[in-house]
């Protein structure tokens, strides 16, 4: 139910991330070809639109079992031992996710975080402050992000799968579908 909620949000925000990022590409498009003066900052503000656009989608595509996967092996198993593999890859994948989550951290908070982006600033001089350059860290914290939800996921994913190893005959759907985040049912 929290990664329902979580997952519309990051929906909604990287559905909007994904508009900006096309405004501002147009927009350079326009100033650089039709006004003959390029912009200095729209190329770095959609990749950080787009790092967060991909931060924010990735888990509800893993969720609903939109990551290629090779599923022959576990479906040519009967259906507990198939389970138990996907247990397996599932258990995997969270201690991979677990350091990915600390590698994150350390990035984000570390070193390289505390520089300033080239062009990327808060124009704080129209409220009569000096302007804000935007630090590389929230640009990291995409990732981060992305990897906190997906963790966050896999532990679902993980919950579900016990549960259909330990009562196999429980009604449970395999993935949660993208229409259960759209609907807003649990």
């Amino acid at each position: 139910m929290l990664n329902s909620f979580v997952l519309r949000i990051g929906k909604t925000v990287a559905w909007i991330s994904l508009a900006l990022m096309v405004f501002v590409i147009l927009l350079q498009v326009f100033f650089r070809y039709l006004m003959n003066n390029a912009l200095p900052w729209p190329d770095e503000a959609a990749r950080f639109l787009m790092l967060w656009m991909t931060g924010l989608i990735a888990p509800l595509a893993y969720r609903s079992g939109g990551f290629v996967a090779i599923e022959m092996l576990g479906a040519a198993l009967p259906k507990r031992i198939g389970s138990i593999l996907g247990l397996a890859l599932l258990l995997l994948s969270a201690l991979v996710l677990f350091f990915a989550v600390k590698m994150g951290w350390a990035h984000t908070m570390g070193f390289g975080g505390n520089f300033d982006s080239s062009s990327l600033w808060l124009p704080m001089d129209w409220l009569g402050f000096e302007a804000i350059k935007v630090k590389l860290r929230y640009m990291y914290a995409s990732l981060l992000v992305c990897v906190i939800l997906l963790l966050s996921v896999n532990s679902e994913l993980v919950i579900r799968t016990i549960l259909s190893i330990i009562r196999p005959d429980m009604e449970m759907p395999d993935h949660i579908s993208d229409v259960e985040i759209n609907e807003g049912t649990e």
